[in-house]
């Protein structure tokens, strides 16, 4: 009886123990897997920062690069100007020198305004000597000795009796001579004038006008060939090609 008891003690020991080892041994397996998905959950993570700071960067770069780009571009489209060919021939009309501003092309300014100065000025000039020589014209013509206005022409103590005459053609020749001058000078301030306005045409049309980088011009002497009926051995000369 006694050993019977032994026997069953014995088997209930060797049960515990089997049941106790095989749990420190799935507590352990269960360690271990949590250590091993920690260290793979971290891998993972530290891997998925890094290609995201990649990307990060590229994406940042990419955004750079098109930031620039845009700049770029909205700089060379602030640079591009455009006139409209009827506002500038408008102002050029209205205003003279109107067109030139308009088109920004200040430069000009000084030439268009000198031009109309000089003619203003030809104009008083002339248009002064001439009403002096009418003026003195008509007084050497008449009989009244009070109008001797051709006399302020000359030095004190000069015979105009004795050169009465000749004085007369000079007077109406100097008179016609500044009066056509004087009539020129009209014309030249019409044509600065117009010409303002044809500058400011052409400008506003060569401001869209595409030049391409491809056109070349090519100048190189050339050997001209004699004709057989004839005793010329040839002729020198240039050659020009324009390509395009």
């Amino acid at each position: 009886m006694q050993s019977t008891r032994l026997t069953y003690g014995v088997i209930i020991a060797l049960l515990i123990s089997i049941f106790s080892t095989g749990a420190m041994a799935q507590s352990q397996t269960t360690d271990t897997n949590v250590v091993g998905d920690s260290i793979i959950d971290a891998s993972l993570r530290s891997d998925s920062l890094i290609a995201d700071s990649i990307y990060k960067d590229f994406a940042s770069e990419d955004s750079l690069v098109a930031l620039t780009n845009d700049k770029a571009t909205r700089v060379k489209t602030k640079k591009v100007w455009k006139p409209d060919t009827d506002k500038s021939i408008w102002l050029a009309l209205i205003i003279p020198g109107g067109g030139q501003i308009y088109n920004r092309k200040y430069w000009k300014l000084p030439i268009v305004y000198g031009g109309f100065v000089g003619c203003m000025y030809a104009y008083n000039w002339n248009n002064q000597m001439y009403k002096d020589y009418r003026q003195a014209y008509l007084d050497i013509m008449d009989s009244d000795p009070n109008t001797n206005s051709y006399k302020d022409f000359f030095r004190p103590g000069y015979d105009y009796d004795a050169n009465k005459e000749y004085l007369k053609s000079v007077f109406k020749k100097r008179k016609d001579r500044y009066r056509r001058w004087r009539d020129l000078s009209i014309f030249a301030t019409i044509g600065v004038y117009a010409l303002s306005v044809i500058d400011a045409y052409v400008d506003a049309q060569l401001a869209s006008f595409d030049i391409n980088e491809e056109i070349n011009l090519t100048i190189e002497p050339q050997v001209i060939p004699g004709n057989d009926f004839s005793r010329d051995k040839g002729y020198y000369g240039l050659n020009c090609n324009i390509t395009f």
